[in-house]
């Protein structure tokens, strides 16, 4: 199936594993939380057990160096996609309110970016992302 939208993860590829793991998960999550349209049904199985609903298209994940994930970023916010950010900071706190706090803390230009998530239509992301890899 192809949808008409793109969800994008961009990953900083020089980070250890167990940090894209976690700023994909919490990008992920900022997509679900932003974007009520792209939230699936819940899940059931034979045994009449149910499951939270999940996201109801791929999400590509791309790996970047800093200054594609600071191209990507401007891009993304010229053309007013949808847009999370984590930076590296977020790595040293234990709770939202201290990621919303580093993060105000700088200006866009100057975010020191380790992930991206967008969302848009597919072929303006695509443009947005033209040079990337998917993440191997």
């Amino acid at each position: 199936m192809r949808f008409d939208t793109k969800i994008a993860i961009i990953v900083r590829e020089d980070l250890a594993t167990w940090q894209k793991l976690n700023v994909t998960a919490f990008l992920s999550s900022a997509i679900a939380a932003g974007i009520d349209e792209i939230i699936g049904e819940p899940y059931a199985d034979a045994s009449g057990n149910t499951y939270l609903p999940m996201i109801r298209q791929p999400i590509l994940i791309y790996a970047a160096d800093p200054p594609a994930l600071t191209r990507i970023h401007e891009r993304a916010l010229t053309r007013a996609f949808p847009t999370a950010v984590y930076i590296e900071e977020m790595f040293k706190t234990g709770n939202d309110q201290d990621n919303r706090a580093a993060v105000q803390a700088v200006t866009a230009t100057d975010l020191p970016l380790v992930g991206l998530a967008i969302y848009g239509p597919r072929n303006p992301i695509d443009k947005t992302l033209k040079g990337l890899t998917l993440h191997p």
